[in-house]
């Protein structure tokens, strides 16, 4: 192995690649402890705003934002803390149950929010946006919504843009003489092709179990079109059953079936940038991710994206499917909702960054220059003038041109759903339950 290549695989190994774009910053101590790495610990201070993020990403970028804004603003200062993706998802919902959670909730908007605002936890921002339209104004509407609970604002955008795209390695479908997969057909064509190279067709993080349900969400859409999650969502008794829900299903265990996955796969962790050390290195030729993928790269793994090793597109169609090849899902930003427990002074802090502090001209540019697409308008000049315009522009143009960005299904459900779907799911991609149980096991968890 020569010394460059040995710098790229020291630097995967270090690397986090989660959907929030989730790092390797004291990773193996936040799954252990949930300790938190960064300034003070979570709540600490001196009665300071609170706001925990996470790990990776545009890390840096949240920092520096804050940085500043407490220098200019040294009577509204803000605690920052970050955590690893599954570490702080367990840790949150623990404080934010127990009416001791950060002023900052990140989040990512629908299911799990409704939960916080069930429980009196969020605070209802509507007002604050009302005497505020220009905050409003700023986002894209389709991204804005994410953040609205019974026709209430309980949550904002605070970042990027995250769609769910396929990511292939250029090199290995250079070898084989191929194209990346436009429909579901070409794409099984390709297991077979890649195996007999001796290639995984495809790197999944399956230990993690929230990269499974990219496959399902995906093919759900493009079979039955966006009603389908739509009618799971509004806990429509038997939501479950509609034949799109098995029929992409089956095809997951086809797919698993026929070598689609590396045999690693469900012992590796997305947290840990396995999958994605197997594409750029060309054990595995694709694997299918958000738009955090690209920003990670940037900023652990240069050459990846200065050699044009990785390449993307969109998920393939399926045959007769409803969808349109425009719907994306993922996350269509994430977001800060405000403690409905903050003091006044916390609160004040809070308001004024939102306002002021996010999203200012310097924040937004440097989300642009990390290799993110900011959630807001008139930014397209920005995009085509950055080092990254290839990646930036085509995310921007898939996210202002589509009718259906659908949130990812672990955020739009509740918890309790959302564990139940990943449980069963994993258990499809092991193939220890059929699609019919799975359907079934879904439908008992519908609120009705």
């Amino acid at each position: 192995m020569d010394s460059r290549r040995f710098s790229r695989c020291s630097r995967l190994r270090r690397l986090r690649t989660t959907r929030t774009a989730a790092s390797a910053l004291c990773a193996t101590a936040l799954a252990l402890s949930l300790t938190a790495c960064g300034s003070a610990g979570p709540g600490a201070g001196t009665g300071s705003a609170t706001m925990w993020g996470l790990n990776g990403g545009d890390q840096d970028v949240l920092k520096g934002s804050v940085d500043s804004w407490n220098k200019a603003h040294p009577g509204e200062d803000i605690s920052l803390d970050f955590f690893a993706n599954d570490a702080y998802k367990t840790k949150v919902r623990t404080a934010v149950g127990a009416g001791k959670g950060p002023t900052f909730i990140y989040g990512w908007g629908s299911g799990v929010l409704k939960s916080y605002v069930d429980a009196g936890q969020a605070a209802d921002l509507s007002p604050y946006l009302a005497r505020n339209p220009e905050v409003r104004d700023r986002y894209l509407p389709s991204v804005l919504d994410n953040g609205v609970v019974d026709g209430k604002t309980y949550a904002i955008p605070n970042g990027r843009a995250q769609p769910i795209l396929l990511y292939f390695n250029r090199d290995v479908f250079s070898r084989a003489g191929a194209e990346p997969p436009r429909t579901w057909s070409q794409l099984m064509a390709l297991v077979p092709r890649f195996k007999k190279m001796g290639i995984a067709p495809f790197a999944l993080g399956g230990q993690s179990k929230w990269p499974d349900l990219m496959w399902l969400e995906y093919l759900v859409d493009r079979i039955g079109g966006p009603q389908v999650f739509a009618d799971i969502a509004a806990n429509r008794p038997g939501a479950w059953s509609h034949p799109a829900v098995t029929e992409a299903l089956t095809k997951i265990q086809q797919l698993v079936d026929a070598g689609g996955f590396a045999d690693s796969f469900t012992s590796s962790a997305a947290d840990n940038g396995s999958d994605l050390a197997l594409v750029h290195t060309g054990k595995a030729a694709m694997v299918v991710q958000g738009g955090w993928l690209y920003q990670n790269m940037k900023s652990a793994l240069p050459e990846a994206i200065e050699d044009r090793t990785i390449g993307w597109t969109t998920f393939p169609t399926v045959a007769g499917g409803k969808g349109s090849p425009a719907n994306l899902v993922g996350n269509p930003s994430n977001y800060w909702s405000l403690s409905s427990k903050a003091t006044a002074s916390q609160r004040k802090a809070a308001l004024g960054y939102l306002k002021n502090g996010m999203f200012s001209e310097r924040h937004t540019q440097e989300l642009i220059d990390s290799g993110a697409v900011p959630v807001v308008k008139g930014i397209k000049r920005r995009l085509q003038a950055s080092e990254d315009k290839d990646f930036l522009t085509f995310v921007y143009e898939l996210t202002q041109r589509t009718r259906h960005f659908t949130l990812s299904w672990d955020q739009a459900l509740s918890p309790a759903q959302a564990d139940a779907l990943l449980v069963n799911l994993d258990q499809i991609f092991l193939k220890k339950i059929a699609p019919q149980q799975f359907v079934t096991h879904m439908n008992a968890t519908i609120e009705e």
